[in-house]
C-alpha cells in the first residue's frame, strides 16, 4: 500500500457557475492538493481533468469529474479503470449535509445518503468499498429544498473560514493516504 497509487476524487458541477458552491466543495480541497503537489489540471480522455504526482510520500492522481455531479461515475470509474487504481484505493471527498460546517469525517463504504455524486460513482465502481472524506455543509435553513441549498454559494460567514477548512479537509485526505483509515479518524474525528 505504501506506494500504491491512490486515485483522489474532488466531487463538484463544472464551470464558473458553480465554483463557490457548497456542492464544490470536493473541487475545492482538490485545488489545494493540487497546489501541494505543484501540479495545474489537464484533460484526461476519460472525461476528467487530472494532477498527476506525490502527495505525502504516495504517487496520486487527482480528478475532477467534467461531468455534473449526477454524473460523476463514468468519469470516476474511467480514471481509475485507466490508471489500474482498485476501489479500495479510490478516495472520494464530497459535500455532506448531515454534517455540521466545517466537520470533516471519513470512513469506508456505506450508503449514499441522498447523494446523487456517490450514488453515480458506487454503481459505476459497482461497489460501495471505496474511501469517502465528507466536508459538512450543514442542513439548509428551514424548509428550503436541500438541492437547492448545496447548489448556493458559502455564506460570508462560512467564506471567513472557508480557505483554513479546506486546508485542515486536504490535510485529512494526506493522513488518510499515509497512515490509514483508523489512524485519520482518530486524528481528525
Amino acid at each position: 500500500m505504501a506506494d500504491e497509487l491512490a486515485l483522489v476524487v474532488g466531487l463538484g458541477n463544472p464551470g464558473p457557475k458553480y465554483e463557490g458552491n457548497r456542492h464544490n466543495v470536493g473541487f475545492l480541497v482538490l485545488d489545494e492538493l493540487a497546489a501541494r503537489v505543484r501540479g495545474k489540471f489537464k484533460a484526461h480522455k476519460g472525461g476528467a481533468e487530472i494532477v498527476e504526482g506525490r502527495l505525502a510520500g504516495r504517487r496520486v492522481v487527482l480528478a475532477k469529474p467534467r461531468s455534473f455531479m449526477n454524473l460523476s461515475g463514468g468519469p470516476v470509474a474511467g480514471a481509475a479503470n485507466f490508471f489500474k487504481v482498485a476501489p479500495a484505493d479510490v478516495i472520494v471527498v464530497h459535500d455532506e449535509l448531515d454534517l455540521p460546517y466545517g466537520t470533516v469525517r471519513m470512513k469506508l463504504g456505506g450508503g449514499d445518503n441522498g447523494h446523487n455524486g456517490l450514488r453515480s460513482i458506487t454503481k459505476s465502481l459497482g461497489t460501495k468499498d471505496y474511501l469517502r472524506v465528507r466536508f459538512g455543509v450543514d442542513r439548509p435553513p428551514g424548509r428550503m429544498d436541500p438541492a437547492d441549498y448545496v447548489l448556493r454559494d458559502f455564506s460570508a460567514a462560512e467564506r471567513k473560514e472557508l480557505a483554513f477548512e479546506l486546508d485542515r479537509t486536504a490535510d485529512a485526505v494526506e493522513a488518510l493516504l499515509t497512515d490509514g483509515l483508523e489512524a485519520a479518524q482518530n486524528k481528525f474525528h
